[in-house]
């Protein structure tokens, strides 16, 4: 695997006033849905932000995007370019393991087509103050008073899916697969250690892992499930429907692999 930094390295610790972040958003030929303004905006007035964005072999003009928001926020942000497209679940993997060279307190990832707004950071920052909360994903819970929109072919397929991680994880998680997630430092860099065998299904992966270091119980005290405020479909889901059928086939793999710790 090749992979370069775009330009270098410029997250520099400063002193803190609240926990410094650093949030993975892994793309793939996203240049038609990717906006700089969001991000400029948003990372403009977050003093404790910091976003590494993992261009993973795209084909399009991503890396070009990309390189157009990393030089409009300033020391911000860093582009990480895989020279060959990895699939999620690496990528992912490869920014969380650049951004903890950097030893900030939490790391995390977001998904680029901002699905879950970046305005639901604050709530996550809010909720990392809580020392035992050792990780928070966002949970995209359809209930009165939040704004989420999620079509039904992909809302109860969800629900049958999360039926069977439930049965393998024998944690009553709500939605593993949301694609916002933060993460403690120390915890991270034990979970992130190893590569994942699944593309997509890799979050299931990594709550296999907290159970297998620290027992379920302890597991279920240190993971907080964080209702969204506001949550959208955005554009055409990147899982295909071929994908579908070998969900079932993943899921046991994940499950055959974790099998001792899981029991």
């Amino acid at each position: 695997m090749h992979c370069t930094v775009y330009p270098c390295s410029r997250f520099c610790r400063q002193p803190k006033r609240s926990p410094l972040i650093a949030i993975v958003i892994p793309c793939f030929n996203e240049a038609h849905r990717l906006s700089p303004g969001p991000f400029v905006s948003f990372l403009g007035g977050s003093a404790d932000l910091f976003f590494i964005f993992v261009d993973d072999g795209s084909t399009d003009q991503t890396a070009v995007k990309l390189e157009q928001i990393d030089a409009q926020t300033g020391a911000k942000s860093r582009v990480l370019h895989l020279g060959t497209n990895q699939g999620k679940a690496e990528a992912v993997r490869q920014g969380i393991l650049l951004a903890l060279e950097d030893e900030p307190d939490h790391v995390g990832y977001w998904d680029g087509d901002l699905a879950t707004p970046l305005s639901e950071i604050p709530s996550f920052i809010e909720y990392s103050n809580d020392p035992t909360r050792k990780m928070l994903f966002g949970s995209r819970i359809q209930r009165l008073g939040a704004e989420i929109e999620r079509h039904w072919y992909r809302h109860y397929p969800g629900r049958v899916i999360a039926f069977w991680i439930n049965a393998i994880l024998k944690l009553p998680v709500h939605d593993t697969q949301c694609g916002a997630k933060i993460i403690k430092t120390d915890l991270a860099r034990q979970i992130f250690a190893e590569p994942f065998i699944s593309s997509w299904l890799f979050d299931v992966e990594l709550f296999a892992r907290i159970i297998g270091l620290f027992g379920r119980r302890q597991a279920a005290g240190m993971i907080y499930e964080i209702p969204l405020q506001r949550w959208a479909d955005v554009g055409e889901s990147k899982i295909s429907l071929a994908y579908l059928p070998k969900i079932p086939v993943e899921l046991f793999r994940i499950y055959w692999k974790y099998r001792k710790d899981l029991r």
